[in-house]
């Protein structure tokens, strides 16, 4: 049983590390990672220099170096694979799983990937990696991975012991066996507590269970992690249009498509396009982040005439102008409260979901409730505790009301009908929901100030 030592990163040993680097010392390198998690020897990688890096790699066995490449974040790696030659890349991907290997492919220019496929030396890890890179990579396709076991309705029990013997060599996890015809269709599973609990002569046919859950080699990743989290799988089969077991898909997999997920909707909440990450290069991330910051500051200007075009009522009535910074933030937060919860009930999707229709109508009521109690609050603070008029108290309440509601229609009815359109709906609950209803509440505010305060 291999020991995974215990490893927190330090000053004092990453200096050891670099001092051990610079004067060669291959046994100071070795020994001191030796037991160490591949995912924390990822971590001390992201704090070295390239050069380093790479150095570190080609100190450890091929097999350890192949791992903590899969570790690495996707721009870690992509600098690592261009310091290094297309020979030593088919060496590493030989020895990982072939979706792995597929995801390190799909990052090199057509090029380079071509170098590299000429490099394989192992013919079935090179056809697995091909097959794989045919699917598109946020299907099911192209995050599956070719090795799993399988084995035939027609063998017995022991047949069945000395297959998976042969085929466990190249997985690293047996969750399922999986059971298939003559023309490998799956039928279903068998557990290895029933083979190993069966006669050797028990054909499997006779007990594996027809009950499996699989999905279609084109189906969404996302909804892949969806009946994995759903139905508690450890493991998924893939099939073809033909009912045809053609790989597998893992939970760590699936983590790995969560985590993306998660990323790419807390950029998008937070106004930032595309896959961006800190370690990307200035132009990349200011290109990401400035189109709605654009946006946010041409609302601004728009707001800005709208605050202009009452100009005339604010010098009449200057105390309106110190309770814009309340309608807008109010207006702001109430639509990313609502986006907020129409996001999250499109990303966990289920036939039990309310209809649309429904969804607005929840969001209305509470929007009332929510603009009641809050336009009753500020009317009894500016009345009671500002000494203000009673009816610049209804005013400013009113208007907050509306804004409520209108702030809430928006947040609702905006994540719906881009999602409606295929867009991704996260993108609501950012800059776009806030600038929107600063314009709207602006407006609102003024409107129901003129009607009310004849300005």
């Amino acid at each position: 049983m291999e020991i995974i030592k215990q490893f927190e990163l330090s000053k004092e040993y990453l200096e050891s590390l670099r001092l051990a680097i610079e004067s060669e010392d291959l046994v100071f390198i070795e020994e001191s990672l030796e037991g160490v998690n591949v995912a924390d020897i990822a971590a001390i990688l992201d704090e070295l220099s390239m050069e380093e890096s790479i150095y570190v790699l080609r100190a450890l066995t091929k097999q350890t170096a192949a791992d903590i490449l899969i570790e690495l974040d996707d721009n870690t790696l992509f600098r690592v694979l261009k310091e290094i030659n297309e020979a030593e890349i088919a060496s590493y991907i030989e020895l990982m799983d072939s979706d792995d290997g597929a995801d390190i492919l799909n990052l090199l220019g057509e090029r380079e990937r071509e170098e590299v496929i000429s490099h394989f030396q192992d013919k079935l890890k090179s056809e697995q990696v091909l097959d794989l890179l045919r699917y598109e990579e946020d299907t099911a396709g192209g995050i599956m991975a070719k090795e799993f076991i399988r084995a035939n309705k027609n063998w017995n029990v022991i047949q069945t012991i000395n297959e998976i013997r042969r085929q466990a060599e190249n997985v690293e996890k047996i969750f399922s066996i999986y059971v298939v015809n003559n023309r490998q269709q799956l039928l279903g599973r068998v557990s290895l507590k029933k083979i190993i609990l069966a006669g050797e002569n028990t054909k499997i046919e006779d007990i594996y269970e027809e009950e499996v859950i699989s999905v279609p080699t084109y189906m969404d990743q996302e909804e892949v992690a969806s009946i994995m989290r759903k139905y508690d799988l450890e493991s998924v089969p893939v099939v073809n249009a033909k009912n045809k077991l053609v790989g597998r898909i893992t939970v760590d997999d699936i983590l790995d498509v969560v985590q993306e997920e998660a990323d790419e909707d807390i950029q998008a909440m937070a106004g930032i396009s595309g896959d961006i990450e800190e370690s990307d290069s200035i132009f990349l991330i200011t290109k990401a982040r400035l189109p709605w910051l654009l946006i946010g500051v041409m609302g601004g200007l728009m707001g800005a005439k709208i605050i202009g075009f009452f100009e005339e009522g604010l010098n009449k009535y200057l105390a309106l102008a110190s309770f814009i910074p309340l309608v807008a933030a109010t207006g702001g937060n109430v639509g990313i409260q609502a986006s907020s919860l129409i996001v999250q009930s499109l990303a966990n999707k289920s036939i039990f979901d309310d209809t649309p229709l429904q969804r607005f109508f929840k969001g209305l009521l509470i929007a009332l409730i929510n603009g009641v109690v809050l336009g009753g609050f500020v009317f009894l603070v500016v009345v009671f505790l500002y000494g203000f008029e009673p009816i610049f108290g209804v005013t400013v309440g009113i208007a907050l009301f509306c804004v409520v509601l209108l702030a809430s229609f928006m947040g609702t009815v905006t994540p719906l009908v881009l999602n409606r359109f295929g867009i991704n709906p996260a993108i609501a609950s950012g800059p776009f929901i806030t600038t929107t209803n600063d314009l709207l509440g602006l407006a609102v505010y003024f409107g129901v100030a003129m009607l009310l305060l004849n300005l």
